[in-house]
C-alpha cells in the first residue's frame, strides 16, 4: 500500500466513527419514538418486521464483505488479477443487483408459506416492503464495498450517516404527522435508498460503483454467495440470539428473567458490535493489503477489541445491575457477574467478527462460512445445556464464538501458497 493510501487509511478511523455513532443514535432513537408512538401492540407489530429486515440485509452483508475484497485486491498494485483478461473481470454493481432483484423475487414467492406466522397484522404491506428493501438494499450494500475497497471513506461515511438519518427524519414526520404501523414500516427500509443520494451527489461514489473484481464472474458469484452463506449464521448468533433463548428455554424458567436477559444480552452487544459492523469494510482492506503478513495484520484491531471488551465486562460487573433496574425498572434484575459474562460473550462474538474479515480479505471463503456456522451450532447446542437460563445463555455467549475462531484458525494455519494466491481457498 502506498504512503498515500496508508494515510487515507489512517484518516478513516474519525469519519468512520461519527458515522458510525450517528447510526447508532438514530437507530435508537427511532425505535424509542415507534415504542412512545406506537404503544405496546403496535410497537411489536414494527419490531417484529424491523428483526425480519435486520436479518435478512444482516445475511446480505456478504455482498458488502465480498465487494470489498474484490475491488481492493483488484485496485492492489502489488498484485496481478486472477482472470487472464481484465475484460473478463467481474462487474460487482452488476451481479450484486441480480443477487438483490432474485433475493427479493424468492421472499415475495415464497411468503405464502411464511408470512402469515411472522407478520401477523400488516402482513401483505409488510411482504411487499421487505421486497423492496431487500432489492434496494442489495445496491447499498455493493456500493458501500465499493467504497471501502477504493478506500473512498468520505462518501462511506456519508453512506452510513444518511442511512440512518433518512429513517430518523421519517420517524420525525410520522410521529408529527400521526403516522401509524405502516409509517414505520416503510421507515425501516427507506433508509436503504441512501446510495442514490450519494450517487447523485458524490462523484467519487459514482467512479467506485463500476469498478471491477479481481476474478471472472462465476469466481465472485460463488464468493459472495459464500460470504452471504456465512453472514446469515452471523445473523442468526447477533439478530436472532432471544430467538433462540426461548426457542431452548423450559417451561420452568422464570418469564421476568428470560425478559432481563434477553434485554441484557442485546445491551451488552450493541457497544461493541454496532461499531464493528460499520469497519467491516475496513478491517477487510486492512486485511487483503496485509495478506502477506496476516497475523501481524490481525494482531492490533483484535487486541482493541480485546482490551475494550475486558474494560466493558469490568463496567457491567460494578455499574450494570444498578444502571439496568434504574433505567427499564426494578423488574430487570441480573448480577454483575452475569452482565460481565455477557459482555465476555460479546467481545468473542466481535473477536469472531474480526477473524471472519480476515479469512474472507484473503479468500478462504469456505473456512469463513463454516466458522460462523460452527459458532451457530454450537452457540445453539450450549443453550441446550442443564442450566438456568442465565448459565446457559452465558456460557453459550462466549462457547459459540471461540469455536468458530477456532475454525478460522485452522485457516489460517493451512495458508502455506504465497500470497499472490490467497484468493483461492
Amino acid at each position: 500500500m502506498s504512503d498515500v493510501e496508508q494515510q487515507a487509511v489512517r484518516g478513516t478511523i474519525g469519519r468512520v466513527t461519527i458515522a458510525t455513532l450517528i447510526a447508532a443514535a438514530s437507530g435508537y432513537l427511532v425505535l424509542l419514538l415507534a415504542a412512545r408512538h406506537l404503544g405496546a401492540a403496535g410497537y411489536a407489530v414494527f419490531a417484529v418486521f424491523w428483526a425480519a429486515y435486520g436479518m435478512v440485509t444482516g445475511t446480505q452483508n456478504g455482498q458488502l464483505q465480498e465487494t470489498t475484497r474484490t475491488v481492493r485486491a483488484a485496485l492492489d498494485s502489488h498484485r496481478g488479477h486472477t482472470a487472464d483478461d481484465g475484460a473478463l473481470r467481474a462487474r460487482p454493481w452488476l451481479i450484486n443487483t441480480m443477487v438483490g432483484l432474485v433475493l427479493a423475487a424468492a421472499v415475495a414467492a415464497t411468503s405464502p408459506l411464511w408470512s402469515g406466522q411472522v407478520f401477523t397484522e400488516e402482513r401483505w404491506p409488510s411482504v411487499l416492503l421487505l421486497s423492496v428493501g431487500v432489492a434496494s438494499f442489495a445496491v447499498y450494500a455493493h456500493l458501500a464495498g465499493a467504497l471501502s475497497g477504493a478506500l473512498a471513506w468520505g462518501p462511506f461515511a456519508v453512506l452510513l450517516s444518511v442511512d440512518a438519518l433518512v429513517r430518523l427524519v421519517g420517524a420525525v414526520v410520522a410521529v408529527t404527522l400521526g403516522g401509524d404501523v405502516t409509517a414505520f414500516l416503510v421507515i425501516t427500509v427507506i433508509g436503504s435508498v441512501s446510495w442514490m443520494v450519494v450517487l447523485l451527489t458524490s462523484p467519487a461514489a459514482r467512479r467506485a460503483v463500476g469498478l471491477r473484481g479481481d476474478v471472472a464472474p462465476g469466481r465472485f458469484t460463488t464468493n459472495t454467495l459464500t460470504a452471504m452463506a456465512a453472514a446469515a449464521a452471523s445473523a442468526v448468533l447477533v439478530m436472532g440470539f432471544p430467538v433462540l433463548i426461548n426457542a431452548t428455554g423450559r417451561d420452568d424458567a422464570d418469564t421476568a428473567t428470560v425478559g432481563a436477559v434477553v434485554l441484557a444480552v442485546t445491551l451488552t452487544r450493541a457497544p461493541l458490535l454496532v461499531p464493528l459492523n460499520s469497519f467491516q469494510g475496513v478491517l477487510i482492506t486492512r486485511f487483503v493489503d496485509g495478506r502477506g503478513h496476516l497475523m501481524a495484520a490481525l494482531r492490533t484491531p483484535a487486541a482493541v477489541v480485546a482490551a475494550i471488551g475486558v474494560v466493558g465486562s469490568a463496567a457491567a460487573w460494578l455499574l450494570g445491575p444498578w444502571l439496568l433496574t434504574t433505567v427499564f425498572g426494578a423488574d430487570f434484575q441480573l448480577s454483575g457477574a452475569t452482565l460481565a459474562a455477557f459482555t465476555l460473550g460479546a467481545t468473542a462474538l466481535a473477536l469472531l467478527t474480526v477473524t471472519g474479515a480476515a479469512a474472507i480479505a484473503v479468500g478462504s471463503h469456505r473456512w469463513y462460512a463454516a466458522g460462523w456456522w460452527v459458532a451457530t451450532l454450537a452457540s445453539i447446542g450450549l443453550l441446550l445445556l442443564p442450566l438456568g437460563v442465565e448459565g446457559r445463555v452465558a456460557i453459550a455467549l462466549v462457547g459459540g464464538p471461540v469455536v468458530g475462531m477456532l475454525v478460522h484458525g485452522v485457516a489460517f494455519a493451512r495458508r502455506s501458497v504465497p500470497a499472490a494466491a490467497s484468493t483461492r481457498d
